[in-house]
């Protein structure tokens, strides 16, 4: 049971990060830094972690001269991440007697 548990999630910033991405179509840097209470380089550090497993995409556009990126959950991110709370669901259904 708990091998099912993705390693990407067991931070409390990369599973908020993807709970957000799971709720919302896309969301940028500044945004996720201020929801999430974060450091630039905290957050920076996450995002590149769930990118490396391509659980995130980024998008990287231009608000007049200032660079914009925001993020959105990939399919296999989305996926893994639901497989991710069915195990924890399951879990608790196990501990009710």
């Amino acid at each position: 049971m708990l091998e099912h548990f993705d390693k990407a999630f067991e931070n409390r910033v990369r599973l908020q990060i993807m709970a957000v991405l799971a709720a919302n179509e896309r969301y940028d840097f500044n945004a996720l830094k201020e929801l999430l209470g974060v450091t630039d380089g905290n957050l920076a550090s996450h995002l590149k972690a769930l990118e490396k497993v391509a659980y995130i995409e980024v998008n990287k556009s231009f608000v007049g001269r200032k660079t914009n990126t925001s993020y959105q959950a990939s399919e296999k991110g989305k996926k893994a991440f639901a497989k991710h709370l069915e195990t924890l669901e399951n879990l608790i259904k196990q501990q009710k007697q």
